[in-house]
């Protein structure tokens, strides 16, 4: 079953409240999503912690309901 990419993003924002959240679709079809997510909490995290946190938001979602989805993190500039 595909997941809304609104819902995508209120997890994120639910664990990371400061995050700027950003989706897209990839495919149209509710399953390939490219996230893009900039949190104060990444700041002097690595890469891979930063993308830890995004997916422990996710509560389990990703590689079952949700199939895939691209990362970008950062830290505010």
């Amino acid at each position: 079953m595909p997941m809304a990419a609104a819902d995508i993003e209120q997890m994120i924002k639910e664990a990371l409240p400061d995050a700027t959240v950003e989706i897209k679709d990839l495919a149209g079809d509710g399953d390939h999503y490219a996230a893009t997510v900039v949190s104060e909490s990444f700041r002097g995290k690595s890469r891979v912690q930063q993308h830890q946190i995004v997916y422990a938001a996710l509560k389990g979602k990703m590689g079952g309901v949700l199939h895939a989805l691209a990362l970008t993190t950062s830290a505010p500039h």
